[in-house]
């Protein structure tokens, strides 16, 4: 075993280059929904692989029929083996009159809250994964290996929908095996704090399209005399929810369990505004169970909404018509032992109730996945949450996530493996949006928990 603080010494010296090779990455355009740079998308994996390679590993570009794996092995020694987990894909830069600067030609930007990276994929994902790669680079160099078996995969389809993933983990599971796997894609729950998420809710997908009449009607002829499907799906969404917010599917709430009472000890103490929370967006009062924190409504209840209906006439101006068909899109969140596929059984079964004998009713699935947790009795949890507290000077927060990371179910599912989801992002990094930031402290700070991480894990 290498002496810590030697690793976390030559981290912090490397600070400057490892900053440099950030932005190498960064001015890279690797963005994989749009064919035009797939050329882009292999040039970000060499990079990678030549990076890795330069560090020990066993690395290589594995194509995909999309883009392109890196796949790579190194490291000794007896502890757990880990798979670690990020991509190098990013979004689309659009609106570009909207960003400050061109959105990959990175640079640090000073604010009254500390220095930020600002670029495409800063924090999402490359200044995140980076964290990973500079502290093994940080260990290669006092102690010429790391010092437990690491595997690195990074993807480069994870903002186009990880079309090649699954494909991937199936055709390489001897390769990908692992003990536990370490992703880094979420983020701290405050610029001080750091933040474990062990709780991600599953998701389940379903569409409903209520047919009446055989074509649209004159509303002055039949108005009143037939049934308009906009109202049977109306009263459908409507009854889905009681005065208080519970979804009133018979069976829905089977499975879900009660957080942990330690657990929702520590969000009861966490610096939460929920009149904030919603201020942001225009809104102030949670619309969830009544009963529950807006906290547990997003990270621990599971939920059920209508994304979009559509029925009729909705061009401009109007139209007297009574539509002959009408649909809405669901998806519900799903928590602890909820079952997708029971849960779409029980919600078909209450749609069927309340539709008229004389119209008809069909669905469409657009698929599902149930809820993960990392057991909290976990030696790794423990590990990780040691070794953060020790370099941000703070217990980390044990979080839920409001939405759903699929490869940590293809983790779980195809290889097995639990998942430690370490980030330091930010809420307000702007992922997805112009002007996307890291901040620095979120890079420095991220390299030197890797460090700690990696020497706890390995010392189990």
């Amino acid at each position: 075993m290498a002496d810590l603080d030697a690793v976390l010494a030559a981290a912090d010296a490397n600070l400057d280059a490892s900053l440099e090779r950030l932005f190498e990455l960064l001015r890279i355009p690797s963005i994989s929904t749009d064919s035009a740079f797939d050329g882009d998308c292999r040039r970000a994996a060499d990079w990678l692989v030549a990076e890795l390679d330069r560090l020990g590993f066993d690395a290589s570009r594995r194509d995909t029929q999309g883009q392109p794996m890196v796949l790579a092995r190194g490291g000794a020694g007896s502890g757990p083996h880990v798979l670690f987990y990020g991509h190098y894909d990013v979004q689309p830069p659009d609106p570009l009159e909207l960003w400050q600067r061109d959105p990959f030609d990175p640079a640090i930007v000073d604010t009254p809250t500390g220095k930020q990276i600002v670029a495409r994929g800063a924090s999402d994902d490359k200044g995140q994964l980076m964290t990973f790669v500079e502290a093994a680079r940080a260990y290669r160099q006092v102690a010429g290996e790391l010092p437990l078996p690491v595997t690195i995969l990074f993807e480069g389809e994870e903002e186009s929908g990880s079309k090649s993933l699954g494909p991937f983990l199936d055709a390489h599971l001897d390769e990908l095996k692992a003990d536990v796997a370490l992703v880094c894609d979420t983020g701290m729950w405050d610029r001080e704090t750091p933040a474990i998420t062990t709780m991600l809710r599953g998701m389940l997908l379903d569409e409903v399209v209520v047919t009446c009449a055989n074509r649209d009607l004159h509303s002055g002829m039949y108005g009143g005399a037939a049934m308009n499907p906009i109202r049977v799906v109306a009263k459908i969404v409507a009854d889905l929810h009681d005065a208080n917010g519970r979804v009133t599917v018979p069976g829905f709430y089977d499975g879900v369990e009660e957080v942990p009472a330690d657990i929702a000890a520590q969000w009861g103490g966490l610096s939460f505004d929920a009149g904030e929370f919603l201020g942001e967006v225009g809104l102030r009062l949670p619309a969830g169970e009544a009963e529950r924190s807006a906290l547990e409504q997003i990270w621990s209840r599971p939920t059920c909404d209508a994304n979009g209906i559509v029925g009729g006439y909705t061009g401009e101006g109007s139209k007297t018509v009574i539509a002959s068909q009408a649909s809405v899109k669901m998806s519900f969140r799903l928590v602890g032992g909820q079952d997708p596929d029971a849960i779409r059984d029980a919600f078909r079964a209450f749609v069927r109730e309340r539709v008229p004998a004389d119209c008809a009713v069909a669905f469409i699935a657009h698929g599902g996945n149930p809820a993960l947790s990392l057991p909290l009795e976990s030696p790794y949890l423990d590990a990780a949450c040691t070794a953060l507290a020790d370099e941000w000077g703070k217990p980390a927060v044990l979080t839920g996530c409001g939405g759903s990371i699929p490869i940590v179910g293809d983790f779980k599912s195809t290889l097995g493996m639990d998942t430690l989801l370490i980030g330091f992002g930010l809420d307000d990094d702007r992922i997805h949006s112009p002007n996307e930031k890291y901040e620095f402290s979120s890079f420095r700070h991220g390299i030197r928990s890797w460090v700690r991480i990696i020497d706890a894990l390995a010392r189990m």
